[in-house]
Order: C-alpha cells, then sequence, then structure tokens
C-alpha cells in the first residue's frame, strides 16, 4: 500500500501563490494516475487535477490557468503549483493514487486564503 505524504499548504492572501507537495513512498509508475483533489468545510470533495509520469494531465475548470501539477519522478514527488489564490480556494487538500480503479489517499494539507 503506498503512502501519500501531502506537505505546503498554509495562509496566505488573495492573489498569493503556493506550492503542495506529495511525497509517495515508492516510484511512480506509469500506470499510476497522481491527483489532487480538495474539500471545503461542508462540501464534498472535488478534483483539482491530475497526471500520468507520461504527461498526461487534466484538471478542473476553476483550476485551469492558475494550478499546475506535475510530477518529479527521482523524488517520487507530485507538485500542486496554486497561483492567484481566491477565498474560495480554501479547503484540505489531498494528494491521490489510483492504480488498477482504487484509489489510496494522503492525509492532506490545509490551504487558507485569507486577508
Amino acid at each position: 500500500q503506498v503512502q501519500l505524504v501531502e506537505s505546503g499548504g498554509g495562509l496566505v492572501q488573495p492573489g498569493g501563490s503556493l506550492r503542495l507537495s506529495c511525497v509517495a513512498s515508492e516510484t511512480i509508475y506509469s500506470n499510476w494516475i497522481m491527483g489532487w483533489y480538495r474539500q471545503a468545510p461542508g462540501k464534498q470533495r472535488e478534483l483539482v487535477a491530475t497526471a500520468t509520469i507520461g504527461g498526461i494531465t487534466t484538471s478542473a475548470d476553476f483550476a485551469k490557468g492558475r494550478f499546475t501539477i506535475s510530477i518529479d519522478n527521482p523524488k517520487n514527488t507530485v507538485y500542486l503549483q496554486m497561483n492567484s489564490l481566491k477565498f474560495e480556494d480554501t479547503a484540505l487538500y489531498y494528494c491521490s493514487r489510483t492504480y488498477r480503479g482504487m484509489t489510496s489517499w494522503g492525509q492532506g494539507t490545509q490551504v487558507t486564503v485569507s486577508s
């Protein structure tokens, strides 16, 4: 069972940036789909972005143009670069690994956008 450990969350002002990191306990393989999801209080968890080693990425409409997902394979790390943050981006952000239809989750890292 892969372990995923997120970091990089924090308090940021509107318009600011954060980079989230997710370190996997083993090599990220080409048939894994790595992702970032988020869950705000009282809301369902929602997809932010996904990526594969092969460079295939997807992102939610709200993330397009502001958030970028990337994978550093030698470091077993997935990043989420978030720019132009808004109040509504406040949430607990989770890293995920999907393999053969099964999804594993990290413990989450809190992002709070506040002035």
